[in-house]
């Protein structure tokens, strides 16, 4: 462990993921102030109506979306590295085109399906224009290519900083709504505004940073053009698409169904334990958001990424033991105190999705790895194979054993997911030596 310290990357990785966890620690309680606020300030379908609102909207964005930091970091880190700032211009102005063009089809797809929609989401005829307000909101959420700017110049301080300042504005409009007595509208129009205000943050920090290094008409959307000058970016980009919208797809359909198969009651209590269970792996997905700009400046050719990621992967492994001998300790009274008793049930659940915590946590490199070694490709159909199968499994289950069932499924369906990924990865790692390691200044 201490030879792990002495290596530079490694601290990196870790001084980075700190960043991010104290921006997630913030944001976290801000935005458990703001609920609080919300369902103390209005009534329950009133606040119902609102999280449905900013669910739609988020689900739009996530299913559309192009993964557009991970292209930026993939082809920009490199560039970056070696000061081809020809070629990072080009991979930000194509990327910065690519959130224009999907956030353009998502928001018409959203506004276009609202319609049809809206009586089995529950909106009346005022929360249908809400709605369709909140769908301007929709770019916003769908660019990441200022995340990417920032991953890229190592600037994760400033995306901490983001982090927090949403959730903050959040949660002070809450309290003016709140004890202004403002109701359900002081509630939409400053969630609306705190949103609007946080999205447009991260767009002016990343054109700071862009300024800093000099690098100028770099946000000027150009897709074809730029394209042409950067081998392959299409590829990388849909497959990157495709595999984040399964990945949307697996989580926003898990609830769904054991609601369908079970029924309301047993969807709530699964929703709760998957709440539990993604927030104890927010340690990991902060931990692959700094590990993936580290390794795409380093030969994957060489052993130093692969050994980085072992390094990774014991340490977030140890990291999600300890989280699980606390879940596994505290968490009943956690859920009975924020839930309330009525919703215990939900701890027996998240008892048996415990052994997932540890090991998706362990299994958080392999995808930056394979996306390193230009196996998108591999990952998409990684992903499809995992979760057709956790789809199918998870049905199966449920329907026989209730929403116990359905927590094994979970735990299967991760599982099987890190297993199944590891096959390629270590092939991956075998042929390193045949792996290209295209330096920007050759290729630009």
């Amino acid at each position: 462990m201490k030879n792990w310290f002495s290596d530079g990357a490694f601290r990196t990785i870790l001084r980075n993921s700190v960043y991010l966890l104290s921006g997630n620690v913030v944001s976290a309680l801000l935005g458990l102030l703001a609920l609080s606020c919300a369902g103390k300030g209005m009534t329950p379908q009133l606040f119902g109506t609102l999280v449905v609102i900013q669910s739609y909207t988020k689900a739009i964005s996530d299913f559309v979306k192009f993964q557009t930091w991970q292209f930026v970091v993939q082809y920009g880190a490199p560039a970056h590295t070696d000061g081809n700032h020809q070629r990072l211009r080009d991979v930000v102005s194509f990327s910065f085109g690519l959130d224009i063009a999907s956030s353009v089809v998502a928001i018409a797809g959203g506004m276009l399906l609202l319609p049809f929609l809206s009586h089995s989401l529950g909106l009346d005829a005022t929360s249908f224009k809400l709605a369709l307000l909140y769908c301007t909101l929709i770019p916003s959420m769908a660019s990441s290519t200022p995340t990417g700017i920032l991953r890229t110049l190592d600037r994760f301080d400033l995306i901490a900083i983001q982090q927090a300042v949403k959730p903050l504005l959040i949660a002070i409009g809450s309290l003016i709504s709140y004890f202004g007595n403002l109701g359900f509208a002081g509630f939409v129009v400053s969630w609306y505004l705190a949103n609007l205000f946080g999205g447009s943050l991260f767009w002016w920090f990343a054109r700071q940073e862009l300024k800093r290094i000099n690098l100028h008409n770099a946000l000027r959307p150009s897709l074809f053009k730029a394209s042409k000058r950067i081998p392959g970016c299409w590829n990388f980009v849909w497959t990157t698409n495709f595999a984040h919208s399964i990945w949307a797809a697996q989580n926003s359909c898990s609830t769904l169904l054991v609601g369908i198969f079970i029924g309301p009651s047993a969807a709530g209590l699964f929703k709760i334990a998957m709440t539990f269970f993604d927030a104890t792996g927010t340690p990991a997905k902060l931990l692959e958001k700094s590990f993936y700009p580290e390794i795409m400046r380093l030969d994957p050719r060489t052993s130093k990424p692969w050994l980085l990621g072992i390094r990774s992967s014991l340490f977030a492994g140890g990291l999600g033991l300890i989280i699980a001998l606390i879940v596994y300790a505290a968490g009943g009274s956690v859920i009975a105190f924020v839930f309330g008793q009525k919703y215990l049930e939900a701890y027996g659940l998240i008892q048996i999705m415990l052994g997932a915590i540890v090991i998706s946590m362990m299994g958080f490199p392999q995808e930056s790895l394979l996306l390193m070694a230009g196996k998108q490709r591999v990952y998409l159909g990684v992903q499809i194979i995992a979760a057709g199968s956790y789809i199918l499994l998870l049905m199966l289950l449920s329907h026989l054993y209730g929403v116990e069932g359905a927590a094994v499924a979970y735990l299967i369906g991760q599982s099987s997911e890190v297993i199944l990924t590891l096959f390629p990865t270590l092939l991956a790692y075998r042929r390193r030596s045949s792996l290209i390691y295209h330096k920007p200044l050759e290729t630009a």
